[in-house]
């Protein structure tokens, strides 16, 4: 076994043991450090995910987008897979970032001032959409773009029902206090390939059957408008869709000021900045200037 155990903290802000200011309670916090991840049902309201449900529509049929290189596609089918840098592109994501319900909880996690490391919007389409295999984020991060800690932490928001069937996203509660290297040294541009099919970074059969064992695995699912909130070294995956039901949402992944990315620890250059930010300015709280 070649795990590392971890020595960084997963809640970052005094509020893991006492009350904190921000949207989530001492004991989400406390769970969260324990599990390394919180559902927030009802993030959104039903009226909130329409208006972003229309957002994710309106950027989907931008002509503007067609040849973009934040935009990337299904093997095959052609269809959008992901939109990247979607706080930038998106008034109304950016507007996201910037909620209460959103910034006050990643400062809470992370103890800090936060900028934003990565954003996009996920599509999976019903019937073509192609899963993710097991993998650690924090082990991408570190090694191509130069995180140093793992003190980051990830907001899935479902803009669709989540079942059981249709790709949800898969967690592996605890995994997260293990760092666990990825097999294969990695190649030049590695995330031209990895965005669609990952098979580079990712743990072996061993890695996961035993992480498996030891931990189980959870699924995420539930009303659209939910949030998942995931630590960046958590073990997670998602498999194919072969339903009838997409399953879409909103990815924002929340870096702390002060781990700002340095050169990257394995790769010869770090990712481009629409995938790994290198602008480390704090996100304003709504109403500051």
């Amino acid at each position: 076994m070649r795990w590392i155990d971890r020595p960084h903290s997963v809640v970052w802000s005094e509020g893991r043991d006492g009350a904190a200011d921000g949207p989530l309670s001492a004991g989400e916090l406390r769970g969260h450090e324990e599990k390394g991840y919180t559902v927030v049902p009802g993030l959104l309201s039903p009226a909130e995910v329409q208006q972003y449900w229309s957002e994710l529509e309106r950027l989907t049929g931008d002509p503007a987008l067609v040849e973009d290189h934040r935009v990337v596609r299904e093997p095959g089918s052609g269809a959008i897979r992901s939109i990247f840098e979607v706080h930038r592109i998106s008034g109304m994501i950016s507007g996201l970032a910037r909620d209460p319900r959103v910034l006050g909880a990643a400062r809470q996690i992370l103890g800090s001032d936060v900028y934003i490391h990565q954003s996009r919007i996920n599509y999976m389409p019903g019937f073509e959409g192609n899963g993710f295999y097991w993998h650690s984020d924090f082990e991408t991060w570190h090694a191509e773009d130069g995180l140093p800690t793992p003190r980051a932490v990830s907001l899935s928001i479902a803009l669709t029902d989540n079942y059981p069937f249709n790709g949800g996203l898969m967690v592996m509660p605890g995994s997260h206090r293990h760092f666990v290297p990825g097999q294969g040294e990695t190649p030049s541009d590695n995330h031209r390939r990895s965005l669609v099919m990952q098979n580079v970074g990712v743990p072996g059969h061993d890695d996961v059957t035993e992480l498996a064992a030891e931990y189980g695995i959870d699924q995420f699912t539930g009303a659209a408008g939910a949030g998942l909130w995931f630590d960046s070294n958590i073990m997670h995956g998602s498999g194919n869709n072969i339903t009838p039901y997409p399953r879409s949402n909103i990815f924002l992944v929340f870096n702390s000021v002060d781990n700002a990315p340095v050169d990257p620890f394995e790769a010869e250059a770090p990712r481009p900045a629409h995938i790994a930010a290198r602008d480390t300015t704090p996100i304003p709280r709504r109403g500051a200037r």
